[in-house]
């Protein structure tokens, strides 16, 4: 059974003119209660940020929410690193 969850994601968005320096980690990994958990982290680089776990009853529904943050995220200028 091939393994169908996104691997993690991280980006960053940097301006030096706005003096931003920012993060974003996505990850889906499973709960020990069958359900599947989207654990997102976002901050400052060079902080540990702040944590945010949404859980989800199956994974494809997991994976829709992953897809549509990663667009939104995109869209305000973050990029892969």
């Amino acid at each position: 059974m091939p393994n169908l969850e996104p691997s993690p994601l991280h980006l960053r968005r940097i301006d030096a003119t706005r003096n931003m320096r920012r993060f974003y980690l996505l990850s889906i990994q499973p709960t020990l209660f069958g359900e599947v958990s989207l654990i997102r982290n976002w901050g400052r680089i060079g902080t540990t940020g702040q944590t945010m776990v949404q859980t989800f009853d199956a994974s494809a529904e997991a994976g829709e929410a992953f897809g549509r943050l990663e667009r939104a995220k995109r869209r305000r200028g973050y990029a892969s690193y």
